[in-house]
């Protein structure tokens, strides 16, 4: 059976509040964000990004949850999530490393180290291992251009990589997990 110490609370546009049928905690803290904000359509980037901090990623469930909670249709929600690279609709892995291919990136060989990291680790651009280990994507411009090739290795931004760079990183992660 349910306490109320370990279900989330949802409050309605009436003021009432009800338990979140899923019993996660983070629902309740979603709604906080949402009181924050007022309940805003405007708002709708800034409470996707509140709402993949807590979550991690933004599944359908969250996505619907948003909607119904700002009054707006599921598409135009759905539509923000995925046209803004920093949303992800899965989630992502311990590590992530994220290769810029922007002009400048991929005249100096960011191809390279796409392709090297492809075939040293059994992944696509976009794709997370099965074992949540790495999370391996593109971006169009990091906006680094000056120390291309940048490479973005779990949040940090690395200039003037290499295949071999990219591979003793992906290395370093894997000794370290390894330790865990």
């Amino acid at each position: 059976m349910k306490t109320a110490s370990n279900t989330a609370t949802r409050v309605n546009s009436r003021g009432n509040s009800s338990e979140h049928p899923s019993g996660d905690e983070r629902f309740r803290m979603l709604d906080t964000s949402l009181k924050k904000l007022r309940y805003q359509p405007d708002a709708l980037i800034e409470v996707l990004h509140s709402a993949q901090g807590l979550f991690g990623y933004l599944n359908n469930d969250v996505l619907f949850y948003v909607a119904h909670a700002l009054k707006l249709p599921p598409s135009r929600v759905y539509g923000v999530a995925t046209f803004y690279h920093f949303f992800t609709l899965q989630p992502r892995g311990r590590h992530s490393c994220t290769i810029c291919m922007g002009t400048a990136c991929y005249v100096k060989g960011s191809g390279e180290i796409l392709v090297a990291m492809e075939e040293k680790t059994g992944l696509k651009d976009g794709v997370t291992a099965e074992d949540g280990s790495l999370t391996l994507s593109t971006a169009r411009c990091l906006g680094a251009c000056g120390i291309a090739p940048a490479v973005v290795y779990d949040g940090e931004v690395a200039g003037q990589q290499s295949p071999e760079d990219a591979l003793k990183k992906l290395q370093s992660w894997e000794a370290e997990d390894g330790q865990e």
